[in-house]
């Protein structure tokens, strides 16, 4: 099957938010309220993907898209941090990177990574970080495979209305 990494263009918004929906249901079933999970609202995600993606600065900010036969299965999102305590100019984060379940454990979310780790090189950070759910140990299992350990960073977050903690891995880059 021919796989293909490419940048994000706005017409890839309904893929990810469908994307977005399908891999938070099965990602963090679990780890945050079923009635949350079961309301995602894949319009809602469409729109703020929109959105993003008319943002984008690229090569310092922007989502990259993973093909598979002309399908969108799997993104990754990135920008400077906006972490109080590191430096933007210097650390790249990766907001988010995600796959249909469909895809999981096939190399897509590896494509994925070595891509979006290859342009925050590209762009000139020297570090990057990214932050992952406490619990989500598939998620943890993955990044460590990637290169990627813990720094000691972590945050409660209540923005949707429960709590949820964080723990921040990093990673050195290099071109």
């Amino acid at each position: 099957m021919t796989r293909r990494v490419r940048q994000a263009v706005p017409l890839d918004a309904a893929p990810l938010g469908v994307i977005q929906a399908a891999s938070w249901q099965a990602a963090f079933h679990g780890l945050m309220p079923e009635e949350y999970l079961a309301n995602l609202d894949t319009e809602a995600f469409e729109k703020t993907w929109a959105d993003v993606l008319a943002e984008s600065q690229w090569p310092s900010s922007g989502a990259l898209v993973a093909e598979e036969a002309d399908r969108v299965v799997g993104y990754s999102r990135f920008y400077p941090t906006d972490d109080a305590d590191d430096d933007p100019t210097a650390v790249g984060m990766i907001g988010s990177i995600y796959t249909l379940p469909e895809v999981w454990g096939t190399g897509v979310g590896k494509a994925l990574m070595a891509e979006v780790v290859d342009n925050l090189a590209r762009a000139g950070y020297a570090e990057a970080t990214l932050w992952v759910l406490e619990g989500n140990d598939r998620a943890q299992d993955f990044y460590r495979g990637q290169g990627w350990s813990k720094d000691g960073g972590m945050v409660e977050d209540r923005s949707d209305g429960f709590l949820i903690t964080k723990v921040r891995y990093r990673r050195p880059l290099s071109i």
